[in-house]
């Protein structure tokens, strides 16, 4: 509302709640360090796990910090630019979820010390801004070279980001499956699409018994009783087309006064769709795998050419075994023929607890795989699953960019060190948001080490000691043994790009929020039978957002 000659003018639509300046800033702040303070503690290999329980009661149970931060719904519009974060890191580079949020959540924090000591946020922007810059370059400095067809050098990877996940004792036969899934779909430029590596959950057995398979599993079962169960030295068609006698598009009647007329009817269909089992058994197929529908009859001259069908198939599935099997899929029966024909060492039909799934394995050259992940419970594969996903993710960044650089905060203790170097050699007040960056850094080793039960003062002591005094940047926590050490020696390695990506996001995101300083919010006013926000004895905040925009989903502002 302003007033102009006494007279008050409304600019904004009742019922809007307005934060300015400090307030705006301070309440934007308390949202995001409430996010990090959310997933701080599944951190590292000795990271709790949470549970979440969504409104229609279904559970939860991960320390995956995008999964967390996607599933408890946060409501406070600043808090979803660390959600956000969250998920690009996932989407980008497939780990390091919450080292992103919780370095940004630091920053948060920092910065409120700063704007306390009159430190305009448009100065600590900058001083974040160059601090990030100088960050990704000191991470390129340091990083080292991985031999991409050592598969000791990429188990390590993968075993590092399974570390944390809750596979117990199957974390090494989930990173053997990670390295073998990404080496056979890499593409000569070293291009690694993880999407051509399907991931389907059963239940039952262990998740030792989790399989990797050289070749695709289709949730279809054989069309037909008659026909074969299994076929060695697989030849596979691949058809999108119905092998069905289509019905007309336009009304006709067909007068027929002799009855054998009928018969010569019915006899030449049989004939039309014995041809097209024909048809496939000329191209040399013994297995056909149809996208669409397949008839009856169709199915049981099939069977009788001891064929093996299934149909109804997904288009995405189709697409993976043509880049599988190495055959090519055929619009329509007529086209088919011997050179467009994929082969597989075995086709076999497997029935897990009450399904039956296909399994197309042994392919020659597979540029697709699947990997069928097997445990106790849903809770159980549901998290493995987001496991093997991580270890699939890390596999492929090292694969497309050949560095790493040691895990356990042995990065962000480099950095920090350096940064604060960097600081000296820049002027004004934007020296003290660069030291406050170089500060916020130091949350990782300090929550590696708080997590893992240790005593963080001493072991960020020992790893400043370790980095000044060696000159060793590998040095960092040893959560398992209660340590510091270095890290390459002990196997623990991350992508360089997922360090790069998570500091960039976390700035990004501590950045924007900063610039922050004016919150206009809008409510929609209830229709009829429903009443405003504070009436009827309601407090301003039931119902909706409590004034300042509110915690998190229902969790208090700061936790």
């Amino acid at each position: 509302m302003a007033t102009m000659t006494g007279t008050p003018v409304i600019i904004l639509k009742e019922g809007t709640e307005r934060t300015r300046g400090k307030d705006a800033q301070r309440n934007n702040i308390m949202a995001g360090r409430a996010v990090a303070d959310a997933v701080r503690t599944a951190l590292g290999p000795r990271g709790m796990d949470k549970l979440l329980v969504d409104s229609i009661g279904d559970v939860v149970i991960t320390n995956d910090g995008a999964t967390i931060l996607d599933e408890i719904e946060v409501q406070h519009p600043a808090a979803k630019m660390l959600v956000q974060v969250a998920k690009t890191q996932d989407d980008d580079v497939g780990d390091g979820t919450t080292t992103a949020v919780v370095i940004a959540g630091e920053l948060l924090k920092r910065a409120e010390a700063l704007i306390d000591k009159k430190i305009h946020p448009t100065i600590i922007v900058k001083g974040y801004k160059k601090a990030s810059d100088e960050a990704e370059k000191i991470l390129e400095r340091i990083a080292e070279p991985v031999d991409i067809n050592n598969d000791d050098e990429l188990m390590k990877i993968a075993r590092t980001a399974l570390n944390s996940k809750a596979v117990g004792g199957a974390r090494d036969h989930f990173a053997k499956i990670a390295v073998d899934a990404c080496k056979s779909i890499r593409e000569d430029d070293r291009t690694v699409d993880i999407d051509l590596a399907s991931i389907i959950q059963k239940q039952g057995k262990a998740l030792t018994d989790t399989e990797f398979i050289k070749g695709v599993v289709i949730d279809k079962e054989v069309v037909h009783p008659r026909m074969p169960l299994k076929v060695v030295n697989a030849k596979i068609a691949l058809l999108n087309a119905a092998l069905e006698i289509k019905k007309t598009e336009f009304d006709a009647k067909i007068r027929i006064s002799d009855p054998t007329t009928v018969q010569a009817f019915i006899d030449e269909e049989h004939s039309m769709l014995k041809e097209m089992v024909t048809k496939v058994k000329e191209a040399g197929a013994n297995v056909l795998i149809c996208q669409k529908g397949i008839d009856d009859l169709t199915q049981h001259y099939l069977a009788q050419e001891n064929i093996l069908a299934v149909r109804r198939v997904k288009k995405s599935d189709m697409e993976k075994l043509a880049k599988s099997t190495g055959g090519r899929i055929i619009s329509t029966i007529e086209e088919l023929g011997p050179e467009d024909i994929g082969t597989a060492g075995l086709v076999s039909e497997k029935k897990i607890g009450d399904e039956k799934l296909l399994y197309i394995e042994e392919c020659p050259t597979p540029k697709a795989v699947s990997i069928v992940i097997r445990g106790g419970s849903k809770y159980v594969t549901d998290e493995a699953e987001r496991a093997i996903h991580d270890g699939l993710c890390v596999v492929r960044d090292v694969i497309q960019d050949g560095r790493a650089v040691a895990g356990g905060g042995a990065p962000e203790i480099e950095l920090a060190i350096r940064l604060r170097e960097y600081s000296e050699r820049i002027s004004g007040r934007e020296q003290l948001a660069i030291e406050a960056f170089a500060d916020s850094l130091e949350i990782i080793p300090k929550t590696l080490a708080e997590n893992g039960g240790l005593d963080s003062i001493d072991i960020l002591a020992q790893l400043k000691e370790g980095h000044k005094t060696d000159r060793n940047p590998r040095i960092g926590v040893d959560v398992l043994a209660g340590k510091t050490g270095d890290l390459k020696d002990l196997g623990v390695i991350e992508p360089l790009g997922v360090k790069i990506q998570a500091i960039r996001s976390a700035s990004e995101a501590a950045e924007l929020i900063l610039r922050i300083d004016d919150v206009i919010a809008s409510k929609e006013l209830k229709g009829e039978g429903g009443m405003p926000p504070g009436a009827g004895g309601m407090p301003p905040g039931a119902g909706g957002m409590p004034p300042g925009m509110g915690g998190m989903g229902g969790m208090p502002p700061m936790m």
